[in-house]
């Protein structure tokens, strides 16, 4: 269950997410997969200018969302905006694994920042979208301790597990997954996160071993 708190309600009113929970096999690398990021990092940079980048709708609303909830989208980029940034410098997207692999191609698709976590990482049956407090503890996935005062923050029982900007290592996933979580993050409102959730479906079915996926939506 996932729950979105009163803060994040006045400060980010026309929130609206959905969530895509299947049972996976990871694997370290996929042709077909790295065949599709390709092939859209070429149309991005042929077709794309760097100052446009944050005025794509989601990532827009994304970086709106920063400055209600206290945080400057500038320094602590979107994690859609700056994987786009990334390309269009020329330099090419980071190998990880199939899964996390998949989750950033979405993400660069539709601008969401989307949270991918091993689901048998998260500590209790309820995560909550509330906003991140000073001094709260979050290791951001590579990046060590992240600073979320004013970041949108999911949070399990133990603490954050989830930022626009980067996940927690906590709750990462790795070969070892067999459950993933994808939360689309829709700041710009409901629209596209059908989209969203069925390319994220589609690309675990087609990559991830994945045969059916079960869908919340919440607001």
């Amino acid at each position: 269950m996932i729950t979105v708190s009163k803060e994040i309600k006045e400060a980010c009113p026309g929130f609206a997410g959905v969530a895509v929970y299947a049972e996976v096999k990871n694997t370290v690398y996929c042709e077909g997969l790295w065949e599709e990021i390709n092939a859209f990092t070429e149309e991005l940079t042929s077709t794309t200018r760097m100052e446009d980048i944050k005025l794509q709708p989601a990532i827009a609303a994304t970086r709106e969302a920063y400055k209600r909830c206290g945080k400057d989208p500038g320094r602590y980029r979107p994690s859609a905006e700056a994987l786009r940034r990334r390309l269009m410098r020329g330099i090419p997207l980071y190998q990880i694994d199939t899964l996390v692999d998949l989750i950033n191609l979405v993400s660069l698709r539709t601008g969401y920042s989307i949270g991918g976590f091993d689901a048998d990482k998260i500590k209790g049956a309820t995560l909550e979208l509330g906003i991140g407090k000073a001094d709260e503890p979050f290791e951001g996935i590579g990046r060590g301790v992240l600073n979320i005062e004013g970041l949108p923050v999911y949070r399990d029982e133990i603490g954050g597990i989830g930022t626009p900007t980067s996940d927690n290592e906590r709750t990462k996933m790795g070969l070892d997954t067999t459950h993933i979580l994808a939360i689309v993050n829709g700041y710009s409102g409901a629209d596209g996160l059908v989209e969203a959730a069925d390319m994220i479906q589609e690309l675990l079915k087609k990559y991830a071993g994945c045969d059916s996926a079960q869908l919340f939506f919440f607001e």
